[in-house]
C-alpha cells in the first residue's frame, strides 16, 4: 500500500487552518477566564440576599430578581455619585495625558545632560505603589487646604504619568527628524512644533492614553475615599459603602447590581475606542 503525501500547497492550508484552529480556541478559553467574573457578578446582581448566601453556591438564580438594579439605582443618588466619577475622570485623564505628551516629546526629541537618568528615574517611579505614596499627598494637600475638593486630579493630572510618558516618548522617538529640522528652518519652536507638528501624529497614543487614565480614575477607590466627603465622592466608593443593611453589613446582590452599572460605561468607553487603543499600544512600542 502506498501512502500519498499532500501536495506542497494544500499540507500548508492545512498548517494555516491548525494554526488558526489552535489560536481561535486559546483566544476562547482566555476570554472565557476573563468574562467569568463580569458574568457571575451579573448572575449575584439576578439574585436574592438568601441564595447568595446559600450553600452549596447556586449559579443560576431560582427567580431572576430584576427588581435588583432598580433597588441599586434608587437606593442612592446614583446619578449624581456617576457624575462627580465622571467630572473626576474627565479631568485628569484629559490633563494627564497632555502633561505626558508634553514630557514624553521632550525626552524623545530634547537634548540635555542627565537626560537618560531622569527618564531611569521615571520608569523606576513605576515600581512605587500607590499606597506609598498616597498618604505623604495627604498631608500636602491637607496643608494646602486642598482636601474635599477636586484639586489633588488637576495636580495629579498637570504632574503626567510615568507610563503614560513612556508610551508617548517611545511613540515620538519613532517619528522621523525631517519632521522638526523643517519646522525649526521655517522659524518654528519646539512649542509649536510639539502642538502643531507631534501632537496631531499622535492620535493613537492620545486615545490609548485618555482611556487609560480615565480607566485608573474611574476605578479608583482609595484616592477618593481619603480626600472627598460623602457628597463629592464618586461611584465607586458609593457602590462600596452605601449599600448596607440595619446591622451595617453589605447587601451583597445589590452591591452587584450596582457594580454592573458601573463597569458598564467603561466597557461601552472601551468598545467604541478600542481600535485607537490597540493603534496606540502596538505603535507606541515600535521604537
Amino acid at each position: 500500500m502506498t501512502v500519498t503525501s499532500l501536495p506542497p500547497k494544500s499540507a500548508a492550508r492545512v498548517r494555516v487552518r491548525v494554526n488558526r484552529l489552535v489560536l481561535y480556541t486559546v483566544l476562547v478559553a482566555v476570554t472565557g477566564l476573563f468574562l467569568g467574573p463580569f458574568g457571575w457578578l451579573v448572575l449575584a446582581g439576578l439574585k436574592s440576599p438568601e441564595e447568595l448566601a446559600a450553600s452549596p453556591v447556586h449559579w443560576l438564580p431560582d427567580t431572576i430578581q430584576w427588581h435588583n438594579f432598580a433597588d441599586a439605582f434608587h437606593l442612592i443618588d446614583f446619578l449624581g455619585y456617576a457624575r462627580n466619577s465622571l467630572v473626576i475622570a474627565l479631568i485628569y485623564a484629559t490633563l494627564v495625558t497632555l502633561s505626558s505628551a508634553w514630557v514624553g516629546f521632550g525626552f524623545a526629541r530634547l537634548n540635555a545632560p542627565g537626560k537618560k537618568i531622569l527618564f531611569g528615574i521615571l520608569l523606576g517611579s513605576m515600581m512605587l505603589p500607590q499606597l506609598i505614596t498616597l498618604f505623604p499627598t495627604y498631608l500636602i494637600f491637607a496643608k494646602l487646604g486642598m482636601v474635599d475638593t477636586y484639586w489633588p486630579w488637576v495636580l495629579w493630572g498637570l504632574s503626567a504619568a510615568p507610563y503614560l510618558v513612556f508610551l508617548f516618548r517611545q511613540f515620538f522617538a519613532g517619528l522621523p527628524r525631517e519632521l522638526e529640522e523643517a519646522a525649526i528652518i521655517d522659524g518654528a519652536g519646539y512649542i509649536q512644533i510639539f502642538w502643531r507638528i507631534f501632537l496631531p501624529q499622535s492620535w493613537p497614543v492620545l486615545s490609548a492614553s485618555f482611556i487609560i487614565a480615565f480607566t485608573w480614575t474611574w476605578g479608583d477607590y482609595i484616592a477618593p475615599q481619603l480626600l472627598l466627603s460623602t457628597d463629592h465622592s464618586t461611584l465607586a466608593v458609593a457602590v462600596m459603602t452605601t449599600y448596607v443593611n440595619g446591622a451595617g453589613a453589605p447587601v451583597a446582590n445589590l452591591q452587584a447590581a450596582a457594580s454592573v452599572m458601573y463597569v458598564v460605561p467603561i466597557l461601552l468607553i472601551f468598545l467604541v475606542a478600542q481600535r485607537g487603543f490597540v493603534a496606540g499600544m502596538s505603535t507606541s512600542g515600535l521604537k
